[in-house]
């Protein structure tokens, strides 16, 4: 099992996520996904394990300063990022897209030399932990469904021969549970783990639930939790014994 670091999460994940298993970590706007996966990459490079994480929706510089910013007690992430152990890369977004305009086969160009650019750094580092923040580029790539799924399939069987533990991050169109749907090509992943805002107005509360995991049990109960300064707060019924 490769633990997260962060205990009530690994205690959903009973013991964590399984190794060389691809997550896929959706939620709605503002549902903090993109510091999830930080963290997640956090703990791992002060494990020692050489970490990447792909921003592909905004600037790795960007990326850093708001985990800086959420997570003020991480006094180490330029430490961390200047011995190599934490790796922020990334594309340019507007540049993709705009390369891939002129039609489906430049699409598919676009998607295979992004997939290209990520398997080259990981092999470049021997990144044993991988985050690609999001594939909400690929699914503009990429508008056949049919051609979107096999893209998903190859880019997850490319992880699984690197032989890394990987978390994929996907935007949903609502952070309401109750109006979430899953589309088709998220159960090519091993696990999925979805972010979201439950209650009304004044009331509402971040919780996250498990979907599946691949190759180990895992919580089946919604669990609340917060971002604080030290990390992710992840108030999970089997941490407290409940």
């Amino acid at each position: 099992m490769v633990k997260t670091g962060i205990e009530g999460l690994d205690a959903m994940l009973f013991g964590g996520i399984v190794e060389g298993n691809q997550m896929m970590l959706a939620g709605g706007p503002g549902a903090g996904k993109t510091l999830l996966s930080f963290e997640f990459l956090y703990r791992s490079a002060k494990m020692g394990v050489t970490s990447v994480l792909f921003a592909l929706e905004e600037d790795p510089q960007r990326v850093i300063a708001n985990a800086k910013e959420a997570f003020s007690d991480f006094k180490d992430i330029d430490q961390l990022i200047k011995n190599k152990k934490l790796i922020i890369d990334g594309e340019d977004p507007a540049t993709v897209l705009h390369s891939s305009t002129s039609g489906d086969n430049s699409s598919q160009y676009e998607f295979g030399k992004v997939v290209s650019d990520i398997e080259s750094t990981i092999v470049a580092t021997g990144a044993k932990r991988v985050v690609i923040d999001s594939l909400s580029v690929f699914d503009m790539l990429i508008n056949d469904p049919v051609s979107y799924r096999r893209a998903m399939l190859a880019l997850v069987s490319n992880l699984r021969r690197l032989g890394v533990t990987s978390i994929l991050t996907a935007e949903m169109s609502t952070p309401e549970r109750s109006k979430l749907r899953f589309r088709t090509e998220y159960f090519v992943f091993d696990g999925i783990l979805i972010m979201y805002e439950k209650g009304e107005a004044e009331k509402r509360m971040l919780a996250m639930e498990v979907i599946k995991t691949r190759g180990s049990k895992h919580s089946f109960v919604t669990t609340p939790y917060e971002i604080t300064p030290q990390g992710f707060s992840v108030l999970s019924a089997e941490e407290l014994g409940l």
